[in-house]
């Protein structure tokens, strides 16, 4: 096959610092890839977020930066930079940072952050970044 037929496609890596360079905003997460009907999404958080759960979906949180507190009605989870952990369908939740905290979310296209709970902390979805 010659270079004249092979088509040359725009293959580039995504960076999360450049990404999470990009915003300073906090509680307001932007999507940064997709697969399938799955979201990759960026998020800087810092203090409290509100009681809420995903009744349909499971939520998957990666931290990049910094130590999230994941509470739940019955303990709690604490996660470091390079850990994840995967909140289930229909668990109720709180996240919490004392310091920021830079996030990786997977979920679902379309997903609420804050559930079926309406609040100030309730973010537009499908903002790219």
């Amino acid at each position: 096959m010659s270079d004249a037929q092979v088509t040359q496609r725009p293959y580039q890596a995504i960076n999360f610092a450049q990404k999470l360079g990009l915003f300073n905003d906090q509680w307001q997460a932007r999507v940064v890839a997709e697969m399938n009907d799955y979201q990759f999404k960026l998020v800087r958080i810092e203090g409290d977020f509100i009681w809420h759960e995903h009744a349909d979906t499971d939520e998957t949180f990666i931290v990049l930066e910094g130590q999230l507190r994941i509470d739940m009605r019955d303990g709690f989870v604490l996660i470091s930079a390079g850990e994840m952990f995967v909140v289930p369908k229909g668990i109720e939740h709180k996240p919490y940072a004392e310091r920021e905290v830079k996030l990786l979310l997977i979920e679902p296209r379309g997903v609420k952050n804050t559930g079926e709970e309406i609040s100030e902390r309730t973010a537009a979805n499908d903002v790219w970044i």
